[in-house]
């Protein structure tokens, strides 16, 4: 059973979250706990204020230290097996990889920044920073929630079906093969023949021949870090070839063109 504690200004965000769907259910049937620790209970401002403004000036407010600190020290005391993790803008890029990764500690706790940023002395209380991307969010409470989600779904029972965390996009770093349902025929558009024929094997090598395509074609920064894990073998198997060439040049003085996808040349600007 995993655990997971938000240290958040905002813990309300992390109700519905935590209570719907594939990870309410994991709650409600003990496979998954959780809670919060409020920052603003541990502020020793009659106000309950948690932010100041910078040293040096500048615009915006900082979350002060103290506050902050003493909250995952508290988290820390009722979870003592909890991997602290800040999520900032300036941690690792997350990932499956990462997912799994984290998937390995029983306990996490996430710390959620606010305003402009964090002080800097409280990066001395975390175990690791994690980026959900580079882009701006109001708080770290929704990157929290992604991270905690992907994660959870990976500890053992939360799915029910463990074999399901397994069989989608990016668990081999792959994107997911093409998935149907009934009708067998909608609107004109069919589900592909091999799907109904009953050969496993078959309906295996379709799947598996997607999921690579589908990865060449709509993630090609994801297929360069993975095409040196399809053998020379199963390319001819399932009848593989990559996308994109290398740049070859022709005779002195011509420019030098490179094969698109659609298999027409197009010139390579010389500088």
């Amino acid at each position: 059973m995993g655990h997971i504690c938000f240290v958040s200004l905002f813990p309300e965000y992390f109700e519905a979250s935590m209570g719907c769907s594939i990870i309410g259910r994991a709650v409600r049937r003990g496979e998954l706990t959780w809670d919060f620790v409020q920052i603003r209970d541990f502020s020793h401002d009659k106000h309950h204020r948690v932010d100041d403004t910078p040293y040096g000036g500048g615009a915006g407010l900082v979350m002060k230290p103290d506050p902050v600190v003493e909250a995952i020290e508290f988290a820390r005391q009722n979870h003592p097996d909890g991997h602290v993790v800040l999520m900032s803008p300036q941690g690792r890029r997350f990932d499956q990889h990462e997912a799994r990764r984290l998937s390995r500690y029983p306990s996490l706790i996430f710390v959620c920044g606010h305003y402009e940023g964090l002080d800097e002395r409280i990066l001395s209380f975390v175990d690791e920073e994690i980026s959900l991307g580079d882009f701006v969010l109001t708080g770290g409470e929704l990157a929290a929630q992604a991270v905690s989600d992907a994660v959870c779904r990976l500890w053992p029972g939360v799915l029910g079906n463990d074999a399901s965390s397994e069989d989608e996009s990016f668990s081999e770093g792959w994107l997911e093969y093409p998935q149907y349902t009934r009708p067998v025929e909608f609107r004109g558009m069919r589900v592909p023949d091999i799907l109904l024929s009953g050969d496993h094997g078959a309906v295996d090598a379709w799947r598996r021949r997607e999921s690579i395509l589908r990865t060449r074609d709509r993630r090609p920064d994801l297929y360069e870090k993975l095409r040196h894990s399809i053998s020379p073998k199963e390319k001819r198997r399932l009848g593989i070839e990559d996308a994109v060439k290398p740049l070859v040049p022709k005779n002195a003085g011509d420019d030098i063109s490179e094969t698109t996808p659609d298999g027409t040349n197009s010139p390579v600007a010389k500088n």
